[in-house]
């Protein structure tokens, strides 16, 4: 039976995606309870997250022993052991995906973050996971940097569907919705079927509240401080605005006569980082119709214990929101610096633990071939 909260969420148009994945997870049916008793009906995954993954737990020691014997060097093995997580956990969401037409069943894999400023090598390795997953229900992860842009739009011409990261202004996911439609109109005239073609456009939220809150914190003032836990709401409602206008424009009406699906706002980011703040906000805060609610697993539990939905709350929040960005520029806070320094560090992120994972295989791998 589903949790009523989680069911809630559902019924508002929310499809709720777990910010998780693991093979002990799969294994352990952990996944599929996840599924049936908290309306999951996605997941996502990072460097961060497979990172966690294989530090933790034996269950990739027999495979490692396997990848060793064979001679692969980490970066290697590194997709053999992450696409195959990947192949299974879109095995199982396949009913989702087959019942919700696509929309939802869906499971991300990301490039290798240290790409993210090659256009070229993101498009060939988008391609490449791709065709190692073999799932139609696989979302190919490419970071919205300028760089990614041309990656995303050509990665969709081709074919594949892609679950657009690491969006933090308003101004790049403007750009993101331009690639992703530009992708769509190369695919058709590259004869795909685009009804096929799915994309979410993934939007952070707790880090630009992160930023802007010690920002406020340092400038000191009363004013400053009542408008903490307030950025990362409003900068996210807005961008639903950005959607909403996006596709309502007589190119997306072209091509959804084409068949086409709009690309669907993506709350990322959504476990609260202040202690301060009600650990359900990024979920209650944004609810609204046809977007996608990627949580941690914390997260997920507490919007299971306690979250009150009350249905949309981003459509009449628009014009207080745009107070609250306006108020935060007059008293100094340079919302462009903030999002630039926002992607940097969040490639950064990604890039060292991207490292970090291929430290720690290289040494398992060392250590499986001499046992």
């Amino acid at each position: 039976m589903s949790n009523p909260n989680t069911a809630a969420l559902s019924a508002a148009g929310v499809s709720i995606w777990l910010d998780d994945l693991s093979r002990e997870r799969l294994t352990s049916g952990s996944l599929a309870t996840l599924i049936e008793e908290k309306n999951v009906v996605g997941v996502t995954t990072n460097p961060s997250i497979f990172h966690a993954a294989l530090s933790n737990g034996e269950s990739y020691a027999a495979q490692i022993a396997e990848l060793a014997a064979a001679g692969l060097n980490a970066e290697a093995a590194v997709f053999k052991i992450t696409g195959e997580d990947v192949t299974n956990a879109c095995d199982l969401f396949a009913p989702i995906y087959a019942s919700s037409n696509g929309v939802d069943g869906r499971v991300s894999i990301e490039v290798d973050p240290r790409l993210a400023r090659n256009t070229a090598e993101t498009i060939a390795e988008a391609k490449e996971l791709y065709a190692l997953v073999g799932r139609e229900n696989v979302l190919i992860k490419i970071p919205a940097t300028v760089e990614g842009l041309e990656a995303i739009a050509e990665t969709l011409a081709a074919g594949i569907s892609v679950n657009v990261t690491l969006i933090f202004s308003l101004e790049r996911y403007r750009a993101v919705i331009n690639a992703f439609m530009t992708g769509l109109e190369q695919a058709k005239a590259n004869g795909h079927d685009i009804s096929k073609l799915h994309s979410v456009a993934s939007f952070f939220v707790s880090r630009v509240d992160t930023e802007v809150d010690a920002r406020l914190v340092s400038i000191g003032t009363e004013e400053a401080l009542a408008l903490r836990g307030q950025a990362g709401l409003a900068n996210a409602r807005l961008a639903y605005q950005v959607y909403e206008e996006s596709f309502a424009s007589e190119r997306w009406n072209v091509l959804a006569a084409a068949g086409a699906n709009a690309q669907r706002p993506l709350w990322a980011s959504t476990g609260v980082k202040d202690p301060a703040l009600p650990d359900t906000l990024y979920v209650t805060g944004l609810c609204a119709p046809n977007t996608v609610n990627t949580m941690p697993e914390k997260t997920l539990l507490a919007t299971a214990d306690h979250a009150t939905i009350v249905g949309d709350e981003v459509t009449s929040a628009f014009a207080t929101s745009n107070v609250v960005l306006d108020a935060l520029a007059a008293l100094g806070v340079d919302y462009n610096d903030v999002v630039n320094k926002l992607e940097v560090e969040g490639l950064e992120k990604f890039e060292i633990a991207w490292n970090e994972l291929l430290t720690d295989l290289d040494a398992s791998l060392t250590q499986a071939v001499r046992k």
